[in-house]
């Protein structure tokens, strides 16, 4: 058959098509303005120092100075030499964020569906069911890009799983080669762990039809070949792969030598997460109904309310201005659910429910009872600790499932199957092979199971519910019982309009398959009803929470934090020192200067203990220790000051003496009451190696002398001066994977001492000591890139000689 472009026509009007409603939605991004995520600007402040260390040298730090004291960059966005498959991926978003993502979701699922030979405009309409679903334009608003990336990404990865199962061995290969390597490049390994679950399901889901159609051995071969696609997709993303692998040891979210909590009581010792924190965003089983009315149990912690509610009548009624109870009104505390924070509920659409009931009964085989299965799975593990015993055995005994928190994160999984199987039920009805009886009765059955829920609903909802916050003791503390009445009748009230409005969508769902079943309706105006619908639905849902009201001039995102009076006043001292800020937020200080605050996810371990155990306490001891020159705090009349503290210990110093203890325990307590500046403390397996004693004095002197004299963030350079061999404790985070040190230009060891510095022993006389930030890890996953880049290319072009061999042209 002759090549023919209109055969790729229709598609490519599609993803044109794409460009535009992701362009239309996000608009203020054609006037330059970009959306102002409040986990990007937090992200920002975190990594400035490393983006001003490239535009000012060309060249990459994997460490910075500026969060928590010091820690590795490869969370924080760091770039590797040879990450082609990175290159892909900026390629593919080449529109202005946010609109980048929602093209990316929509052109990955219209993939999928097309692979699962969907007809190309159901495929559209099922990417914008996808597209569109709540929680996938909360995530964006946000800030929460990483996450969107990688589910975006998911769809394109099952689209090459199913193509090998299907036998298309080549492209099936191929696809899911490139796919999972821009999964990984994405760098949300939680979001990459829950697609393996689907994943598994789909794969359980081929083999019981495998063994059923006895084609077992083609079944195997396809997993064998996934197999090498999976290392090699890995291979492509080897350096982050490796470094966040060796990082994650070391991470909060690995297991702590502790024993003890920070008020002395015994501490659950665990390989991961502390269970409360995992489970802490757990999905109510209530708030299941989220999914099919949007705002069933309230929508978000701050709702717009309006004025013509009870909320801004009560504000009025506690003094408040029209004005000020306007203002209020736009943030009420509508959501009752079970978790402590929700931007918005997690709606996948009324319709689009509509429609996988529908398929419930309509569509039949294999890819029904994966995708119900990855929807009752997800939804199952989403309840976290409302379901608890289900948790349990997985926090216990599943691997790698304790190293994530926010569990109801996993909902990402119905997500795509729900909408997925619901375009699989529209598919049915245009089925000519499917009786019109059949369809009928899907029909009513639908129909009247997701209509009689909203009637059930409305008739009962006083019976059923209590419409009672986890929050509203402590509101009605500070505004009494008449403030809670009103929020309460408020969230009575959105919770009727939006039940009203789902059973208004299911009407007309059923009403436009009624008249194409009776043949009243055309097929082309079916499917243009539903798009509409499905629009109308979550665009009007997803407006609520993210709009234009989200954007901001570009130079607000760019530069998003101003230097006050204080940062103005600290940022004179020209010295090497670290700033502790008790006023200005997470971010904000790294964005200045080398400080203690931070945000992220995953901090060193041992800095986080060591913050619960002293720095939350403001322990002028340890904070010293840690070169903490500034504290930034707040007067009587809440003016920000900064204390200048005279008690620091510098950037590195001579001990007196080194003394061991027994235990991790042992060596945080000592911390308390140690004086750093003339003792230390270490732990016998830790160091014993580097030492040739247990307990050492050394000789010091006012002669004794070590200065720090250049500084980069990834390199620190000191000049000592002692007459005597002597013991240097550095305020510096260790951290062995990466720090290397050199004496006079001589490699030399450095060990770990008062749980969190580094430490070492330097010969007697003048030296130059300096480290180096120069991971290993890094130089041997770049040599992998670059190998499986060449690898990858190479099979690329002999996959295409050899179909293109094994099917000429007729």
């Amino acid at each position: 058959m002759p090549f023919s472009i209109k055969r790729f026509l229709p598609h490519i009007f599609v993803i044109l098509g794409f460009v535009v409603i992701s362009l239309a939605y996000f608009n203020p991004v054609l006037k330059g303005e970009v959306i102002y995520q409040n986990d990007i600007v937090q992200f920002i402040g975190m990594s400035k120092q490393q983006k001003d260390f490239k535009a000012e040298t060309g060249q990459e730090t994997y460490w910075t100075n500026s969060a928590f004291g010091g820690m590795p960059t490869y969370q924080l966005g760091a770039r590797y030499p040879h990450n082609y498959i990175k290159k892909l991926d900026l390629a593919l978003r080449f529109l202005p964020r946010p609109a980048d993502y929602l093209f990316l979701y929509l052109l990955s699922f219209y993939v999928l569906l097309l692979v699962l030979k969907v007809d190309f405009k159901l495929a559209a309409l099922g990417a914008l069911a996808f597209g569109f679903s709540t929680y996938l334009i909360i995530i964006l608003g946000v800030g929460h890009n990483s996450k969107a990336h990688a589910i975006a990404y998911m769809p394109l990865v099952l689209s090459g799983i199913i193509l090998t199962f299907r036998k298309k061995y080549i492209w099936g290969f191929f696809l899911t080669v490139i796919a999972l390597g821009l999964e990984l490049v994405a760098n949300h390994f939680q979001m990459t762990y829950y697609l393996m679950f689907l994943i598994v399901i789909l794969g359980i889901a081929y083999l019981i039809d495998a063994y059923r159609k006895q084609t077992l051995p083609e079944y195997f071969k396809a997993i064998g070949i996934l197999v090498g696609a999976l290392v090699l997709a890995i291979a492509l993303n080897a350096t982050n792969i490796l470094a966040t692998q060796e990082y994650v040891k070391e991470s909060k979210r690995s297991k702590s030598e502790l024993t003890i909590n920070p008020d002395g009581s015994p501490k659950e010792v665990t390989n991961g997460l502390d269970r409360d924190y995992i489970t802490q965003f757990s999905y109510g089983m209530v708030e299941t109904f989220n999914l099919f009315i949007p705002r069933f149990v309230g929508g978000g912690n701050h709702e717009d309310v309006g004025k013509e509610s009870a909320t801004y009548e009560a504000y009025r009624k506690l003094g408040a201005t029209t004005t000020q109870a306007l203002q209020e009104s736009k943030r009420a505390p509508l959501y009752w659910g079970d978790q402590p924070i929700v931007e918005a509920p997690a709606y996948v659409g009324a319709v689009v429910l509509f429609l996988f009931v529908l398929a419930l009964f309509l569509v039949q085989g294999r890819l029904k009872w994966w995708l119900v299965g990855g929807t009752v799975f997800s939804l199952l593990l989403s309840y976290g600790k409302n379901l608890g015993f289900l948790t349990d055995i997985f926090i216990d005994y599943v691997p790698l499932y304790n190293k994530f928190r926010a569990v109801s994160s996993i909902q990402v999984i119905l997500e795509l199957c729900i909408p997925a199987l619901g375009v699989f039920g529209l598919s049915k009805l245009l089925d000519v092979h499917v009786s019109k009886e059949e369809k009928l009765k899907a029909l009513k059955y639908s129909g009247a199971i997701t209509g009689g829920l909203c009637v059930v609903f409305l008739l009962f909802k006083s019976t059923l519910f209590d419409f009672v916050g986890v929050n509203d003791g402590l509101y009605r503390e500070s505004y009494g019982q008449g403030f809670i009445d009103a929020i309460k009748s408020d969230r009575k009230r959105v919770f009727t309009m939006d039940s009203l409005r789902s059973l208004v969508l299911v009407a007309l769902s059923s009403g436009v398959i009624l008249m194409f079943l009776k043949e009243k309706l055309k097929e082309k105006w079916l499917i243009t009803a539903f798009c509409a619908l499905i629009l109308f639905d979550l665009v009007g849902v997803d407006r609520r929470y993210v709009n234009n009201d989200d954007f901001v001039a570009g130079i607000e995102m760019s530069k998003p934090f101003q230097a006050s009076e204080v940062d103005k006043y600290i940022l004179q001292d020209t010295s090497y020192y670290r700033v502790y800020d008790l006023v200005s937020g997470p971010s904000k200080p790294s964005y200045f200067h080398n400080s203690l605050n931070g945000y992220n996810a995953a901090e060193l371990r041992r800095y986080r203990e060591v913050f619960d155990f002293y720095i939350a306490k403001n322990n002028i001891n340890v904070l010293s220790m840690l070169n903490t020159k500034y504290i930034v705090a707040q007067d009587e009349k809440g003016n920000s000051f900064p204390y200048e503290n005279e008690e620091v210990n510098g950037n590195a110093w001579f001990v007196e003496s080194l003394n061991l203890v027994d235990s991790a325990n042992e060596e945080i307590l000592k911390l308390d009451k140690l004086n750093t500046k003339s003792q230390a403390v270490y732990s016998q397996h830790e160091a014993s190696e580097f030492l040739e004693n247990t307990d050492l004095k050394f000789k010091t002197d006012s002669t004794s002398t070590i200065d720090l004299v250049e500084v980069k963030p990834n390199y620190l350079k000191y000049k000592s001066n002692n007459s005597n061999k002597g013991f240097a404790v550095f305020s510096e985070v260790y951290y062995g994977n990466g720090w290397k040190v050199f004496i006079d230009g001589e490699s030399g060891e450095f060990m770990r001492v008062n749980y969190i510095l580094r430490g070492m022993q330097i010969p007697a006389g003048s030296h130059t000591i300096e480290f180096k930030f120069d991971p290993d890890v890094v130089k041997t996953g770049s040599k992998i890139t670059l190998a499986s880049s060449i690898l990858l290319m190479f099979l690329i072009v002999s996959g295409l000689f050899y179909e293109y061999r094994r099917k000429p042209q007729e």
